[in-house]
């Protein structure tokens, strides 16, 4: 994976949390922490996001579309 280098502003009692972190060798670098820390963040949104959009979902709907063309289908199965 290809990297860039990027600049950020941080709270500095959120970069003293971070180098803490880092001085206790639960990350290696600031970077990594970050770069960790990002990545989490937007996987929770995405996950959110796909349930707030299952949410919208009708359970009936769903049901009607999952079972539409199952009775064709159960009459060109061979008997067994």
């Amino acid at each position: 994976m290809a990297a860039t280098k990027v600049a950020i502003t941080i709270d500095s009692s959120l970069l003293a949390e971070l180098d803490r972190l880092v001085e206790q060798h639960v990350f290696p670098n600031r970077s990594r922490a970050i770069q960790e820390a990002l990545s989490d963040k937007l996987a929770r949104m995405r996950r959110r996001r796909l349930a707030q959009e299952s949410a919208k979902l009708s359970i009936e709907q769903e049901q009607a579309f999952a079972e539409e063309g199952i009775q064709q289908d159960l009459e060109q199965w061979p008997e067994y």
